[in-house]
């Protein structure tokens, strides 16, 4: 597998993430207009600042991300962004959202990936059974 890489003025490389976080007390909120709106946020977060999703789910009470991103940008800094926007524009679009004490939990779960686990994770994002 040909594998395109980033190249920075002192680096070559790749950096990717998988990512998962939840609504808080794992609440199936994420269905219907709040999904799409969801996939909307994080494409446009992750564009702003030259991240690449490469593969994503939301579930009713779930969401995986796969991104790549430069070497300089720590892993909370890229879930404070995702969680932070996502949160506040979803709660003020979403009234039914201002129910809970705030969207989504303070946990996460990363893990950084190499070239095989990246296609392993892809596909299991992408596999059907994450929309039920």
């Amino acid at each position: 597998m040909d594998r395109n890489y980033r190249h920075n003025n002192h680096s070559v490389g790749s950096a990717t993430v998988h990512l998962v976080w939840i609504p808080k007390r794992r609440k199936k909120v994420l269905t219907e207009g709040v999904k799409i709106r969801l996939a909307e946020i994080l494409t446009e977060v992750a564009n702003e600042n030259g991240w690449i999703i490469k593969a994503m789910e939301i579930a009713p009470d779930h969401v995986h991300l796969l991104v790549e991103h430069p070497p300089d940008v720590a892993i909370n800094q890229m879930v404070k962004a995702f969680k932070g926007r996502s949160s506040c524009y979803l709660r003020r679009e979403y009234p039914h959202l201002l129910r809970l004490p705030s969207l989504w939990t303070h946990a996460y779960f990363y893990d950084t990936t190499g070239k095989v686990s990246s296609a392993v994770i892809m596909n299991y994002i992408n596999d059907p059974h994450h929309s039920s």
